[in-house]
């Protein structure tokens, strides 16, 4: 797999930082933290954000995120489609392939199939809008408590309904853990629906505590990363592995030195994977 840098690991740091820190420590491709961009391109324009991601030796994968897309009122889906329109022309000028789509709380007591059908609606809003600029939408599911969606097997089945070839889907080792996915449910999706993997870990706590202020870097925490990373191999998936770690305490450490530990322990999890799966 690429290894690919989050901005969310150093949230504290401006985009150009991410952009130099993620070439000196040698990712393949970049996350981009979507207020992040905002910030810089107040002053600046997109065309000097890929000049400094070319200089880097980057490629752009994903612009993270746009959240709560699901149970708007009218002004929020109008909103929800222009922040859409808005990120996908950045992603043409950044020859990014995907924008990250999050969905927020339900209405308390809504069943299943209301949010499932909610949710289905607004990604497939979202779709028209992103594909006049040939941009793709990925889902991620959050395996929060108060989440809508919470599982892998949820958010897969909200694919499958949207059935647009512009939209997939994240799997993200914390939420995975969080939500209590199953590795059955990996081996249920369409490797060509898998849009972005982010690797993480977290401390040991009951999961329906966990936040993501617990994250930890890859192989420092609980989450079961062999297991996880061999069953998203196991249905051939092998684009981007993302580090998307929002620990504050991070954030107060040197930019490059965190980035630089990033990669090393995300690439030693990888790569016992590789070695004791045989793939």
């Amino acid at each position: 797999m690429l290894l690919g840098f989050n901005g969310a690991t150093t949230m504290t740091s401006a985009l150009p930082t991410d952009i130099r820190i993620a070439g000196q420590a040698g990712y393949d491709v970049l996350e981009i933290t979507a207020t992040k961009l905002d910030k810089y391109l107040q002053t600046r324009f997109v065309s000097q954000v890929r000049q400094m991601i070319d200089a880097a030796g980057l490629k752009t994968h994903a612009i993270n995120s746009i959240e709560k897309i699901n149970f708007q009122d009218e002004d929020g889906h109008m909103t929800l489609l222009g922040r859409t329109e808005q990120l996908a022309q950045y992603c043409r000028a950044l020859d990014c392939p995907w924008i990250v789509a999050v969905p927020g709380p339900a209405p308390q007591g809504a069943p299943w199939r209301e949010i499932r059908d909610n949710t289905v609606a607004s990604l497939r809003a979202m779709s028209a809008v992103a594909a006049k600029f040939g941009a793709n939408l990925a889902f991620e599911f959050l395996g929060f408590p108060w989440c809508s969606v919470q599982t892998a097997a949820q958010a897969w089945e909200i694919v499958k309904t949207v059935n647009l070839p512009n939209v997939g889907m994240v799997i993200d080792t914390c939420h995975f853990y969080a939500g209590g996915s199953t590795l059955e449910s990996i081996r249920e999706i369409d490797v060509r629906k898998l849009a972005v993997f982010h690797i993480n870990d977290v401390e040991q706590m009951p999961k329906e505590k966990i936040t993501d202020a617990n994250r930890l870097f890859p192989g420092d925490g609980v989450i079961p990363l062999k297991d996880i990373i061999a069953a998203v191999r196991g249905i051939g998936y092998d684009g981007v592995a993302s580090v998307e770690i929002f620990r504050p305490e991070y954030w107060q450490r040197d930019p490059l030195a965190v980035a630089k530990e990033a990669r090393e322990k995300s690439k030693r999890v990888l790569e016992l994977t590789t070695q004791n799966s045989g793939v």
